[in-house]
């Protein structure tokens, strides 16, 4: 008998660990994180991975990658430094490599969004240069955006905006034009 009721134990306890270990999870999509990941103190590094653009002058389509990082310097306000890589083609034309760099300021929008996800706007001035050309000039760029939060401290993030470029990028005197753009940032909390 007490053969019989060891091996039933045991056979519960088996059972039961089997359905406890039978949970299934699904992938985390968004965080309920309110104002902590913007608070004054922290930093952001991150950028765009994929933002797409097309030159009104030049009639060009460029790619690049935006390398950023910036730190807040009071709730919601962030100033920092980008970096600009991409290419741009053309019909009829060579590719050209594109380049620059530019000090932004992003100010996230209270109240406009949601627990896990902020709108912001981001501005920024800067150089940027070409492979064609042997100088650098002026870029400007305006953009707005909604930050997604997926943890408590990444966020996927889609932009849109326009930008001006003086450098001589395809047209030989500038460009400029709208872009729409992917990427993430990473909130690292800071001393407090």
């Amino acid at each position: 008998m007490r053969k019989l009721t060891l091996l039933l134990l045991i056979t519960a306890g088996i059972g039961y660990q089997a359905r406890a270990q039978k949970i299934e999870t699904t992938p985390q999509m968004s965080s309920d994180v309110g104002i902590e990941p913007i608070r004054q103190g922290n930093w952001m590094v991150g950028g765009s991975i994929g933002n797409l653009g097309y030159s009104f002058e030049g009639k060009s389509f460029n790619v690049a990658l935006q390398p950023r990082a910036g730190y807040f310097v009071s709730d919601g306000l962030a100033i920092g430094a980008q970096a600009n890589l991409g290419l741009a083609t053309q019909k009829d034309a060579d590719n050209e490599w594109t380049y620059g760099v530019a000090p932004f300021v992003r100010y996230y929008f209270p109240n406009a969004g949601s627990t896990t996800g902020r709108f912001f706007g981001q501005g920024d001035i800067g150089i940027s240069g070409s492979s064609r050309g042997k100088d650098v000039a002026l870029a400007v760029g305006a953009n707005v955006g909604y930050a997604h939060f997926i943890t408590r401290t990444v966020a996927l993030e889609a932009t849109f905006g326009y930008n001006y470029s003086k450098a001589n990028i395809n047209t030989g005197s500038g460009a400029s034009g709208l872009g729409v753009g992917v990427g993430f940032q990473i909130y690292l909390p800071g001393k407090r």
